[in-house]
Parts: C-alpha cells; sequence; structure tokens
C-alpha cells in the first residue's frame, strides 16, 4: 500500500505539492540561513512527534569513537519534508477504527482508476461513502450476493415440497376424500402417540415429517402397503427405513446381477493363431489343473419370499429422495453375523472387515434389517392366523407355513397378561437358518445338466452330498420359547403406566436387539427399531483371527535339502574314494595276471 501510495504522490502535480507547503509552513523559515546544518535540522525537527528523523545533539564528537563510517544525516529538502509530514499526518487512526484517512484516500483513488467513469468529480461524493461503507461492512456484501446457508436452512428448503399439496378446489377435495379411504400411508402420528406414552420414538414433529415423507414415497412407486420400519442411527448421518410391498403385476424396476461367464472354468482361446509347432509346444505345457473346488453358491430367495418378501427404502432426512435397497442374498446375512460395523449414512461406502463381506454398506443394512425383522417383529397371540388352505409344517423341503392372514374374530387380549406371559406374543416373521435363507436348500443337489459329470468327479462329491437339513422354528411360535441370552431373558414386559394400568399400553423390549420395542393395546400393535443396528453380545467383540496359513505340500525327508559337508567329512569322502579306486585297479591287474598264465599254459 505504501509503494502504491507514494508512486501516486509522485505522480502529483506540482500545485498540489505547493498547496501542502502552504498548509504546514514552518515560521522560522526565514532564519534557517543564520544556523548551521546540525542546528537548522533541531528546529525543523522540534515539536513535530511524526518526523522520520531522530534528533542529532551537535556536542556529541563522534570522531572519538573513530567510526569507520560518517554518521552525519543528509539534510533533506523543504519539499519532502513537508510531504513527509503531510504523509504522518494522514496516517493518524480514527478513534472509533483502525482506518486512517491515508488508507482511505488510496482505496478511493484505486477505485477510481480501476473503474475509470466518465465524470469523476460528480460521482465522487457518492464513491467516497461507498468506499467508506464497504470497509466498515466488509461482510454484508459477501453475504447479499453468496449467503452463508446453514444445514438447517437446507434442509427447511427441501421440507417445504412436503408441506404443499399438487392439486387444489374441488378437484382437491375429491382426491383428499380418495386418500382418507383408499391410500396405503399409515397413521404415523397414532402411533408415535402410541410410543410416546412408552417414552419411545422421535418426538411430533419429526413423526410428522416423517409421515409426509411416506406420503411423499407412495405418490412416486406403485405401493400397495407401506410402514414405517424404524430408524438407524449413524455416525454422519442416520437412515429412515420404509417397509413397502409392491402391487400385484408392478414391475420392481431391479437390476439383474451380472452372472459370471467362465464359471465352468474353460478358458478362452484366442483366435487367428497357426495350428503346428505352437500348439504342440502349448499342449506339451499345460498346466495342472487345481482339484479344490470353491463351495457352492446358495442361490438367493426370490422376491415376495423369506427374507426378501418386502423391499426397503431408506433416506437420511424427510424431504431427501428415498433409495432402494437391493435385496439380500444368503451369503451377506451369513457375513453379517461374523462382523461388527457402525453405519457412515452413505450407502456406496466399502465395508471393510474380515471375514469380507460381499457388498457395500447399501447391501449391509439391508442384511442387518433382514436380521433383525426376523428376531423382533412380534404380534399378541391370536392376532394372525394361518389360512385353511396352508399346508402342513413338515413339506418337503422344510418351508412349511410362510404366510397368515388377520383373524377377524380377534378381540385383543388384556394388557395385564401380555406383560406377565410371553406366551401371549408371537413371531410373526419367518426365522432365518443358519444357511442365510428362511427355506433351506441343498447346494450339492444336482440339477440335469450337472448329472452328467465323469465318474471320478461323482465320487469325489459322494460324502459331501449327505448334509444334514436345517430346522427353524416355524411361524407365529410364542416368545416363551426364545433360547436366553447369558441366563438374562431376550425380552422385557412392562406397562406405560403403573399408576393407572386400565389405560396403560404394553410395552415389550427387545434384549437381543437393543432398540428393538412393541406395543399392544386392544386391536393395536406396532414394532419399530431406534438404534445402532447392532446385535446384543454378553461378551466384547473380538474380529475372527485370519485362517493358518497352509502347507502348499507335506514336508518329509525325501524332499527336505542335505546340509553342507564339512571340510573334514570331504576329505574322508576323498580318502575313502581314493582307497576305493585303487583296489579296484589292484583288482582288474590281478584279473589280468591270471589271465595272461591261463593262456601260457
Amino acid at each position: 500500500m505504501e509503494a502504491r501510495t507514494s508512486l501516486l504522490l509522485q505522480q502529483m502535480e506540482p500545485g498540489l505539492l505547493q498547496r501542502l507547503e502552504m498548509t504546514y509552513p514552518d515560521p522560522r523559515s526565514d532564519l534557517l540561513d543564520q544556523f548551521n546544518p546540525y542546528q537548522r535540522q533541531d528546529l525543523l525537527l522540534e515539536d513535530t512527534p511524526h518526523g522520520p528523523y531522530l534528533p542529532d545533539d551537535p556536542s556529541i564528537h563522534y570522531s572519538e569513537f573513530n567510526f569507520p563510517y560518517s554518521l552525519e544525516v543528509p539534510e533533506p529538502e523543504p519539499r519532502e519534508l513537508a510531504i513527509q509530514n503531510a504523509k504522518a499526518y494522514l496516517l493518524q487512526t480514527s478513534v472509533r477504527c483502525d482506518l486512517s484517512l491515508y488508507e482511505h484516500l488510496v482505496n478511493l483513488l484505486t477505485k477510481l482508476l480501476n473503474q475509470r467513469p466518465q465524470d469523476p468529480l460528480s460521482i465522487l461524493e457518492s464513491l467516497n461513502r461507498t468506499t467508506q461503507w464497504e470497509w466498515f461492512h466488509p461482510k454484508l456484501d459477501t453475504t447479499r450476493d453468496d449467503p452463508e446457508t446453514q444445514a438447517t436452512y437446507e434442509m427447511a428448503e427441501k421440507q417445504k415440497a412436503l408441506f404443499i399439496r399438487s392439486s387444489g378446489g374441488t378437484e382437491g377435495e375429491q382426491d383428499m376424500e380418495e386418500e382418507a379411504t383408499d391410500t396405503p400411508v399409515p397413521n404415523i402420528m397414532e402411533k408415535a402417540f402410541y410410543f410416546e406414552q412408552a417414552g419411545i420414538g422421535m418426538g411430533s414433529d419429526e413423526s410428522f415429517r416423517i409421515f409426509l415423507a411416506l406420503k411423499q414415497l407412495v405418490e412416486q412407486q406403485p405401493i400397495l402397503t407401506c410402514r414405517f420400519w424404524g430408524k438407524i442411527l449413524g455416525l454422519k448421518r442416520n437412515y429412515l427405513v420404509a417397509e413397502v410391498e409392491f402391487r400385484e403385476g408392478e414391475e420392481e424396476g431391479e437390476e439383474e446381477e451380472v452372472e459370471e461367464t467362465l464359471e465352468s472354468g474353460e478358458v478362452l482361446e484366442p483366435h487367428g493363431e497357426e495350428e503346428g509347432e505352437e500348439d504342440e509346444e502349448k499342449a506339451a505345457e499345460i498346466i495342472p489343473k487345481p482339484t479344490w473346488k470353491p463351495p457352492p453358491v446358495i442361490p438367493r430367495e426370490d422376491s415376495r419370499s423369506g427374507t426378501n418378501k418386502y423391499l426397503y427404502f431408506v433416506c437420511n432426512e424427510p424431504g431427501r429422495p428415498w433409495s432402494r435397497l437391493p435385496h439380500v442374498t444368503p451369503a451377506q446375512i451369513v457375513q453379517a453375523r461374523k462382523i461388527k460395523k457402525f453405519f457412515t449414512g452413505h450407502l456406496d461406502t466399502p465395508i471393510v472387515s474380515y471375514p469380507p463381506f460381499p457388498g457395500n454398506e447399501a447391501n449391509y443394512l439391508r442384511a442387518q434389517i433382514a436380521r433383525i425383522s426376523a428376531a423382533t417383529h412380534i404380534s399378541p397371540l391370536g392376532y394372525y392366523q394361518f389360512a385353511e388352505e396352508e399346508g402342513d409344517e413338515e413339506e418337503e423341503g422344510g418351508a412349511g407355513r410362510d404366510s397368515f392372514e388377520e383373524n377377524p374374530d380377534f378381540e385383543g387380549i388384556p394388557v395385564l397378561e401380555l406383560v406377565d406371559s410371553m406366551a401371549n406374543w408371537v413371531h410373526h416373521t419367518q426365522h432365518i437358518l443358519p444357511q442365510g435363507r428362511c427355506t433351506w436348500v441343498n447346494p450339492l443337489q444336482k440339477s440335469e445338466e450337472e448329472e452328467e459329470l465323469g465318474e471320478e468327479e461323482e465320487k469325489a462329491d459322494e460324502g459331501l452330498e449327505e448334509m444334514e437339513q436345517e430346522v427353524g422354528p416355524p411361524l407365529l411360535t410364542p416368545l416363551s420359547e426364545d433360547a436366553e441370552i447369558a441366563h438374562l431373558s431376550p425380552w422385557t414386559a412392562r406397562l406405560s403406566c403403573n399408576l393407572c394400568p386400565q389405560y396403560s399400553l404394553a410395552v415389550v423390549r427387545s434384549n437381543l436387539w437393543p432398540g428393538a420395542y412393541a406395543y399392544a393395546s386392544g386391536k393395536k400393535f406396532e414394532n419399530i427399531y431406534i438404534g445402532w443396528g447392532h446385535k446384543y453380545s454378553p461378551e466384547n467383540f473380538n474380529p475372527a483371527l485370519p485362517a493358518p496359513v497352509q502347507q502348499e505340500y507335506p514336508s518329509g525327508p525325501e524332499i527336505m535339502e542335505m546340509n553342507d559337508p564339512t571340510v573334514e567329512e570331504e576329505q574322508a569322502l576323498k580318502a575313502a574314494q581314493e582307497q576305493a579306486l585303487a583296489a579296484a585297479e589292484e583288482e582288474e591287474e590281478d584279473e589280468e595276471e591270471d589271465e595272461d598264465e591261463e593262456v601260457e599254459d
């Protein structure tokens, strides 16, 4: 700034400098010629606090110190001294702020030279005010141009669309009547009211926004039934989960999974190569194929059955777009039982763990939802019943009964009985087998094409085909039959209020999956989960250790290398070889002599 200002002052007209000299005259200028240079300098610098030079005392004789350089200060010219005094005066800062008149003039002149207006004198006053206003309000203009919106305001702008109806007038009233009768959107506010009595939930404001978000989801997707599953907490963002079921005949829009093209182990041969010696060399250098075979892949269950009976949509906040989770596979459920990972709130986050998980956070979230649903979705005894057309539980394949219907004759169970005995509660979601499916399948059962394999492969698989069928508890099994958790009951039941039990609710909490709750009152009940998505374990979680390194071949003396012999052993071996050689030569000479004697005879 000082370099720029000095350049501007040097480019000023001489008339301005003369006016500065007239503004700050020195009354003793007529007497300057009567004094020597040191006295003249003292008079000029006396009583001038902004002078750039220090006073010099002529009584001090610097020659006594024998300095190698001269300490005489050159006499400044009157014009230069006047400029320095004027600049020092302009650099005085204001009492209210740190701004000085010098800096303000520099900013004003810089703005004039940058903008180059046609008539700068006419706009000088307004430009002066604008420059001074920008200095005292440096962030106001930036706030107007680039508003620093907080995350709360951004979320409010997105949630504003949830409170706006698309239709209006008489047609809107007709749509409102249709929605009141035929809408798959559940009454979230009623369920939130009951959960609030038990001290569970997310508040009325957030529950209402979730209700509007589910309504928006129903308008976008062909949904037959919709239910708010719960909320899974994450490190960065949370997940709101909606459990839906599409209408019959509607395309689910699921992307087909990529199938492996070389499952049989065939090798693709390049085209265009000449046959001859190269083929013979390749045939001679055939790499032996390993006899190990990977375990068979267990197929996932079809849509609308087992672990994939329902579809799940998630979003981070009401108003944000809903994302559909993919179907879960048995391998993902099996590996999810062996690991524990916190959710981040981003579906595309990779899952880094051991054992490795086959998928990203979206697949892991879907596997945890399936596990929680199978273990914690309960209902009062008698609310659901099996259809008359359903088969027995012991069907082929161990599938049993996998569907049920509501009982129209259900009148409800008293609240005190629901709290006293866990036999009045049942599971209405199928149990997941250790295989990762609700219905067991034999992975080694051969198809028609695989039955034409060679005899060697059949002999190798004879022992593997005999697998025990996995059987789990059937549907509508009472909670009293659930296994204990290290001498701890898997469920805890209580009343929402002990002071007035006749008006209270029966609340059941899962100790196996902390965060899973259910309530029942008369003919109404509901399940919800609000937690981190982790299963309770009585012991601390320890990740599985990697398997020991396998040996490539059996170690034995026939493949072990011999140790190098010592010098003494080499000398002894050499001497023994020489003796053996000498003995062999003597025997040959004796045989030759015997043959000669026989010839002479």
